[in-house]
């Protein structure tokens, strides 16, 4: 290697460091904001629940703002993904503001949705706008996107593994380049540290008990991970069928998270609590020490697929870890593991079946819950990923591998292009 070509090769090297620091920086201190702001609209929620007859306002002003300033942004996360699997335009900034403010509206009147959404679209948005500052080509522009979902997510939960890994495995390795793996680790602690500096916490998990792995509790273990998975795939075609529904139904969007705000407020106060909408991170903490009943997790599951199946915006990441947690939580009674093992074990294998990300759902298992606990989590994850079914969360993720196989060797047809 000529001193040329050394030179080159060292400042493509600091240019994609300086752009990993630039989007793990920009990208953590926007989830910093954003943590710190949803915790705020959430105190203020509990402490106000008037506000919630206010939701189908609410729901309205998110409707007109996506209908008139973003429907180039409207696909959320699956425009992310669709741009990454065939790349047509720059994701436009505008991206970023809508959807923080439009999450911030939901958990402010009561509706039940996640954050993890809001901070891949936020990164991604940012991340993405480099490509014309640094004059990139297509396949850069790919690993843009990729640093961009790896640091939204390693900052709003605080896990850099688990953030990088979820980047890689979301989009299933395809066509990634060899540099975007270790690129995207580099941004994901910049994000996390970022978050760290800012000095916002994230919520802990604790599983202080494991047991044996014996044959007795490994049958245990995957029976309740398919359970598991099972859940994970009523979530992902709760959340389809409601938005097929609404779009059905309704013609003009901003009418669709109006109306779906007014049933959603009167229910709620038929129902006579709110521990099934926001982000319910109270009942997933709590499902790691208490029994929940064996309906927790339907509702949540019912009240989130309705939240985004009308058009108010937000993740569904968060209430996959509450359907997940309640679960296993509701589990232990018959079950004869630890409870907080249960409850960890379904915090990530639902998000695991339902994103069909099983290794980055092990690795933030063992990120939150301790390395431990990783041959049961590792355990969960898969058979959760493979109970399933076909259909995830995110409508334009591809699906390959071990389990496209599988699906197809049982005629199922219907999983190339979800």
């Amino acid at each position: 290697m000529n001193l040329e070509n050394a030179k080159k090769i060292m400042l493509v090297t600091l240019k994609w460091i300086f752009i990993c620091a630039l989007t793990g920086i920009i990208s953590g201190s926007a989830s910093a904001f954003f943590l710190v702001a949803l915790e705020w609209v959430t105190h203020y929620r509990e402490h106000n629940n008037w506000i919630i007859w206010l939701l189908p306002i609410g729901g309205l002003i998110i409707g007109l703002c996506y209908h008139y300033l973003g429907k180039t942004v409207v696909k959320g996360n699956n425009l992310l993904l669709e741009e990454y699997e065939n790349p047509q335009k720059i994701i436009p900034l505008k991206m970023a503001p809508l959807v923080l403010i439009g999450t911030l509206i939901t958990h402010l009147f009561g509706g039940s949705a996640g954050r993890e959404g809001t901070a891949v679209q936020m990164g991604g948005a940012i991340s993405d706008q480099f490509t014309g500052i640094f004059k990139l080509d297509n396949s850069d522009r790919k690993t843009l996107i990729i640093l961009g979902i790896c640091a939204g997510f390693a900052s709003v939960f605080g896990t850099p593994l688990a953030g990088a890994l979820f980047a890689l495995e979301v989009l299933y390795f395809s066509k990634i380049s060899y540099k975007s793996i270790p690129l995207s680790f580099l941004t994901g602690y910049i994000a996390y540290f970022t978050v760290e500096f800012w000095q916002v916490k994230h919520t802990r998990y604790n599983i202080p008990i494991l047991p044996e792995m014996s044959f007795t509790n490994l049958f245990w273990v995957i029976l309740a991970s398919i359970l598991f998975g099972l859940a994970a795939m009523l979530f992902s075609r709760s959340t389809h069928f409601w938005g097929a529904l609404f779009s059905k139904t309704i013609a003009f969007p901003p009418l669709r998270p109006f109306i779906g705000g007014i049933i959603l407020a009167v229910t709620i106060y038929f129902i006579g609590t709110t521990k099934y909408i926001g982000l319910g991170v109270p009942m997933i903490v709590d499902a790691f020490s208490n029994p929940n009943t064996s309906y927790d997790f339907l509702l949540k599951i019912l009240f989130t697929g309705f939240t985004l199946g009308a058009g108010f915006k937000g993740g569904e990441v968060t209430p996959l870890f509450f359907v997940g947690a309640t679960l296993g939580s509701a589990l232990s009674i018959i079950v004869p593991l630890p409870i907080a093992l249960l409850a960890g074990m379904g915090f990530v294998a639902v998000f695991s079946g339902a994103t069909h990300t099983p290794i980055a759902c092990t690795v933030m298992g063992m990120e939150l819950f301790g390395i431990e606990s990783g041959i049961f989590i590792g355990i969960a994850c898969l058979a959760a990923y493979f109970s399933s079914g076909s259909v995830g969360i995110y409508h334009a993720q591809i699906v390959k591998g071990s389990k496209y196989r599988l699906y197809q060797k049982f005629k199922r047809k219907d999983i190339g292009l979800l």
